[in-house]
């Protein structure tokens, strides 16, 4: 397949980390990367046009929600999300399979304050050997998602890397629920292979490792899949309660994920998670965790988090970040900046959103730096 490949750049000496290239049919994703979540086929705050300009390599749309609204026979008819939202880089997107977790349990924080219990709003009607009964969250009209439809709307999506449908179990789950889940999840990623198989259309695919913090689970699920013909390999699923736990249960998993192929940590991109993690190994992260950060007024610096609604800023004529060369510190002043959110104008959610994401590019050319200089 030569629409897709990964190539192996440089290994470091001192750690898992690695520097490679992912080769797709719109572009080159650098690794490691962030990948940024434009849920509705676009960063919240800013349009296609700025994000190209910037430079993020690879963006993360959301398949459910699109399925929703407009349609996936809609961006389809558009030819496809690259012609539909203007943009000329790489995308993945998701299955689907993450609203049965965040419908049916909440957030994370809900569903671990919760300890796993199920909400009884009727988003989630029944989850089957078939696949997920939805109720839309627009008008409130059944849809079902199954590994077959979940790779049909990706195929009228037409990103450069799908996923397959995978159920996502609460943390508190027992160990008979946990083993059961994984097996179905199994059943189905295999089903969304055979369905891509069919018509691939140029699209990679990436398997989704599960199995919770149980690490002989999350052992045999990378046994199974690395069986499969997948292009690369995701970890998805509970990562832990905490960064600890995460970090153990990628310590273990990430030498049984073939070299070869490109792997990507599913919805984790918090600054220190993103560091500890590279060093396992990790190829690619999205979160939206940037981009949400930005809109409640917290900004990325060199030199820390800055609060930009903090009294200090109110009359502070320097940029947010003085060595960061992003069109909002080369522009506009924390004054400016603070005035706006004050002010609650729409434009500083914009500055502030573009201001992180370009920082999140910036890190990640420094992080590949340090690892061809075997320093991470």
């Amino acid at each position: 397949m030569n629409y897709f490949t990964f190539e192996l750049i440089h290994q470091s000496q001192k750690s898992r980390a690695r520097v490679g290239k992912i080769h797709t049919p719109h572009g080159v994703i650098d690794t490691p990367n962030f990948v940024a979540v434009g849920t509705n086929a676009t960063l919240k705050a800013l349009d296609s046009t700025t994000i190209n300009n910037l430079g993020l390599q690879l963006m993360f749309c959301n398949t459910y929600h699109l399925m929703v609204q407009p349609g996936t026979h809609i961006v389809k008819k558009s030819g496809g999300l690259h012609t539909f939202m203007k943009r000329n880089s790489p995308i993945i997107t998701d299955s689907g399979g993450f609203q049965v977790f965040s419908l049916a349990y909440g957030t994370v924080h809900d569903e671990l304050k919760s300890r796993g219990q199920k909400k009884h709003d009727g988003s989630v009607i029944k989850i089957s050997e078939d696949g997920v009964l939805f109720r839309s969250y627009r008008d409130g009209s059944p849809l079902l998602l199954t590994p077959e439809t979940s790779i049909q709307a990706q195929k009228d999506l037409g990103a450069d890397i799908i996923i397959p449908l995978d159920e996502l179990p609460p943390y508190h789950i027992d160990q008979w629920q946990l083993r059961k889940s994984l097996d179905r999840t199994h059943r189905w990623e295999k089903r969304s292979l055979d369905e891509h198989k069919k018509n691939p259309k140029q699209q990679a695919m990436y398997a989704v490792i599960h199995g919770g913090i149980d690490i002989e689970l999350r052992k045999r699920s990378c046994q199974y899949l690395s069986s499969l013909d997948f292009d690369g390999y995701a970890i998805g699923g509970s990562l832990g309660k905490n960064r600890q736990e995460m970090i153990d249960m990628l310590i273990s998993v990430m030498p049984w994920l073939p070299y070869e192929k490109p792997n990507h940590l599913l919805g984790i991109g918090d600054l220190i998670s993103l560091e500890q993690s590279i060093a396992l190994g990790i190829d690619t992260f999205d979160s939206s965790h940037p981009t949400r950060c930005a809109r409640h007024g917290l900004l990325f610096t060199t030199s820390g988090n800055l609060k930009i609604l903090h009294a200090s800023n109110k009359d502070s004529m320097e940029p947010i970040d003085k060595n960061c060369n992003c069109l909002v510190c080369q522009n506009y002043t924390r004054a400016y900046m603070h005035h706006l959110f004050k002010a609650k104008e729409m434009t500083g959610l914009s500055l502030a959103s573009l201001h992180n994401v370009h920082f999140m590019v910036k890190l990640m050319e420094r992080y590949r730096q340090s690892i061809l200089e075997d320093k991470i």
